[in-house]
């Protein structure tokens, strides 16, 4: 989107659509394609608790969300995760130690932990980068502090590109229809430069500069984060 504003910019003829799954744009409450994310990675993650308690290890999952913690926050809640690492809340390794030990000291052997690629710790360290700028790494360094700091036997699973693919949701099969549609009659009506949003029960057209004004990261009081909480999920801080 930052590419068609700048193409409006030039003079071109754009309508923009919000296409990712990383439900990161300001302007509108869904992307299409974010809550197909958000199914395959909770049915990834509600697949890996029987595997996890049978052998007694400590699950770690990365996800996507090199900026947001959006999939990673809606996935760890709707899978059942006892520990939840996004960007937007920069963790400390002990915190997370000490809920696998309060969840040892309760009879639970094992723990889910999810974090997005782009967590990092609150000494300010991120996943690693590549000389691209792709995240990487980040469940293998949390494996190993976890490892290091209970003792307990880690795996990770990367969940990776097959987030992206596979067939939609019908969630997002009707949102990106309602898109298509709105942005076919912004060109009807002549309202170029702009991108077509969901704002609470309806399609808007929203300018392009304001579209990608921001990026809509996860507030660190949300209702998802508060929820979390008060079901013992813990976010490394």
């Amino acid at each position: 989107l930052s590419i068609a504003h700048a193409l409006h910019n030039k003079g071109l003829p754009v309508i923009g659509v919000p296409k990712t799954i990383d439900n990161d744009l300001s302007a509108t409450d869904f992307t299409f394609g974010f809550q197909t994310a958000v199914e395959v990675a909770t049915d990834a993650i509600g697949r890996l608790h029987s595997t996890a308690e049978a052998h007694q290890r400590v699950m770690v999952v990365q996800l996507m969300g090199r900026h947001t913690g959006w999939i990673a926050l809606e996935s760890g809640l709707s899978g059942g995760a006892d520990v939840i690492l996004i960007p937007e809340i920069p963790y400390h390794v002990d915190r997370i130690a000490e809920r696998v030990r309060e969840r040892e000291r309760q009879g639970r052997r094992f723990s889910i932990v999810v974090v997005a690629e782009g967590a990092r710790s609150a000494d300010g360290a991120a996943s690693f980068a590549d000389a691209t700028g792709r995240y990487g790494g980040i469940a293998d360094r949390v494996a190993e502090q976890i490892t290091a700091a209970t003792g307990k036997e880690t795996r990770t699973l990367v969940l990776g590109h097959i987030q992206r693919g596979g067939e939609p949701i019908a969630y997002d099969r009707s949102l990106a229809l309602r898109f298509g549609a709105a942005a076919v009659r912004c060109i009807r009506e002549g309202s170029l430069g702009t991108m077509v949003a969901l704002q609470g029960n309806r399609i808007r057209a929203v300018p392009l500069g304001e579209a990608v004004h921001e990026i809509k990261r996860v507030p660190a009081d949300s209702e998802l984060v508060m929820t979390g909480r008060q079901l013992g999920v813990s976010f490394g801080d």
